[in-house]
């Protein structure tokens, strides 16, 4: 079991390292809404995902719209669709595009 201020931490030090994966990789011009949603999807997949994802080659190749419709393509787990991701998917997919 941990503290309340433990989880805290952990969180903070998770998500500081999925925006530096984000800072790292993405190499054009992102709005707060676009940086925040792709934060979001690397503290719930992983940088190594994001890092070899085609909605990564998308946005460096500058074609946002192109990346946002791959958030959808992220909803399995075990081989199945969640309803829980097709959820966090479509949500950060209206962050990207500032719809949220």
């Amino acid at each position: 079991m941990i503290t309340l201020d433990q989880a805290e931490a952990r969180l903070d030090r998770d998500l500081m390292n999925a925006a530096a994966v984000v800072n790292q990789k993405v190499t054009v011009p992102l709005t707060q809404n676009q940086f925040d949603a792709l934060v979001d999807f690397v503290f719930n997949l992983g940088g190594k995902n994001f890092s070899s994802s085609t909605l990564l080659r998308k946005i460096n190749a500058g074609d946002y719209e192109g990346a946002a419709a791959e958030f959808q393509k992220w909803t399995l787990a075990a081989g199945r669709t969640l309803p829980g991701l097709v959820i966090r998917r479509a949500n950060e997919r209206a962050l990207f595009e500032g719809r949220a």
